[in-house]
């Protein structure tokens, strides 16, 4: 299904909707977030779906659009988020992350777009809008379509939850089919199969009433910053397995025979490290690198701050210590119990003369799809037609907290056909999607229906 003529018009509507700065995290930004999901209505209106609109909540909109042919027929809910991670650090990005700009690079020398959320999620959504104005310009659907795009995944997606409980009716569907995630390379691509979950807080460690002068203080009263590394480093052992008492409890043991197949998918570990200019991997002991960053849980430090860190020297010791810590989870483990289980340990390591403070901020369960669905071998096949070879199913390392909800909720399994790549630094400066695979997805989903669609009938 080609759409050459119109591909230099695809390529313009989609950078701009790269311009609109919608970070969902800063409060800053809450015009430009309403701002991109009025782009998005109007870019489903325009692209055929006869029914669109916008739904307010707490927070902030969701996008929901329909294209309903008849109720007997399939139908697929295309899920995404036109929401973006903060840019910063602004000063390490080669460009204005919200000044799109195309460019060539060793990976993608037909050209990438720069900015923020080109590939997450911005690029691959637009990919299922712009697919639907393909097919309808090929004729009449076999399908009913529904849209579901929100406005805070990257915030947690904290009031989809209630929107999904309350519209059941609405929201009914056969399967739901997302882009958010990746695949294995721009030769062979990749299902994802599964999902990481998330547990994410913040932590405060507080020691005086006031920041004091390091000299007349210093080595008589607990630094703040001092002691928070002191307990973040405890939250591993030597072997970088998690400390916290009962994390493991719930973790899948993988059998060897499953981790074999998976070790069949193509890597190479010193592109690996060359990409992302390391010298070595890390992580836990008696897993391979892969296995670390899918079936395997995490704990990571994501922000740490406090004190002075202006130009010069102020010999001071601050009254607080801050940082940010996520958890990715694995299938069984619940983030809500996990989220609980850290609290009472890192309150438990601090020692005396600080106070803790430990602030849950979102989180997400695990999901794993089984790959014997029609919807699976539907992605499969569309994939098979335009890569000419079969996708690989992969777990994936990222979380999509609603995806188990969606199951939970709707009874309907996910799949996940994503286009993008690890090196598409997604939450880092410089992100940027291939044009080659943003194209690539406007020509496989429209397959995906057709397969879909045949394999139900």
């Amino acid at each position: 299904m080609t759409f050459t003529n119109d591909q230099n018009r695809f390529l313009k509507e989609w950078m701009n909707f790269l311009k609109i700065p919608s970070v969902s995290a800063d409060p800053a930004y809450k015009k430009d977030v309403d701002s991109a999901a009025d782009w998005v209505k109007s870019a489903l209106s325009q692209a055929g779906c006869p029914h669109t609109e916008i739904i307010k909540t707490p927070g902030h909109p969701i996008v929901y659009g329909e294209y309903l042919i008849n109720p007997s027929l399939p139908t697929v809910l295309v899920y995404g988020h036109y929401d973006v991670q903060p840019p910063d650090p602004i000063d390490l990005w080669d460009s204005p992350p919200f000044e799109p700009v195309i460019k060539t690079t060793e990976l993608h020398p037909e050209g990438a777009v720069f900015a923020r959320g080109a590939c997450d999620d911005k690029g691959q959504v637009f990919m299922h809008i712009k697919a639907l104005e393909v097919m309808l310009s090929k004729g009449p659907l076999a399908y009913n379509i529904k849209f579901m795009i929100e406005g805070e995944e990257e915030v947690g997606s904290d009031h989809l939850e209630d929107f999904v409980k309350n519209n059941k009716k609405k929201l009914m569907c056969d399967v739901i089919l997302i882009s958010d995630t990746g695949m294995i390379s721009k030769t062979q691509p990749s299902i994802t199969t599964g999902l990481r979950g998330l547990s994410y807080m913040e932590v405060t460690i507080t020691g005086p009433n006031r920041d004091l002068h390091s000299g007349l203080y210093g080595g008589s009263v607990a630094n703040p910053i001092n002691v928070l590394c002191e307990m973040v480093a405890q939250l591993k052992d030597d072997n970088q397995r998690i400390t916290i008492s009962g994390f493991y409890d719930e973790v899948e043991e993988l059998s060897q025979e499953v981790r074999n197949e998976m070790a069949k998918a193509p890597f190479n570990e010193n592109e690996f490290k060359a990409s992302i200019g390391v010298n070595a991997v890390h992580g836990e002991k008696g897993y391979s690198n892969e296995e670390r960053r899918t079936i395997r849980p995490s704990l990571d430090v994501n922000g740490i701050w406090g004190g002075y860190t202006g130009e010069g020297a102020k010999t001071v010791i601050a009254s607080k210590a801050h940082a940010k810590i996520s958890m990715r989870l694995v299938p069984n483990q619940d983030c809500e119990e996990i989220t609980l289980l850290f609290k009472a340990h890192f309150e438990s390591i601090a020692p005396d003369g600080v106070n803790v403070k430990v602030t849950p901020h979102h989180g997400g369960q695990g999901y794993v799809t089984p790959i014997d669905t029609v919807g699976y071998k539907a992605a499969a096949m569309a994939y098979q037609d335009t890569f000419g070879t079969a996708p690989i199913p992969q777990r994936g390392g990222g979380s999509i907290p609603i995806v188990a909800l969606f199951e939970k909720e709707l009874k309907s399994k996910t799949i996940l056909m994503g286009f993008g790549l690890d090196s598409d630094a997604i939450h880092s400066p410089n992100e940027h999607f291939g044009l080659f695979n943003y194209y690539k997805g406007i020509e496989t989903i429209p397959l995906f229906y057709k397969y879909f669609t045949a394999l139900q009938s």
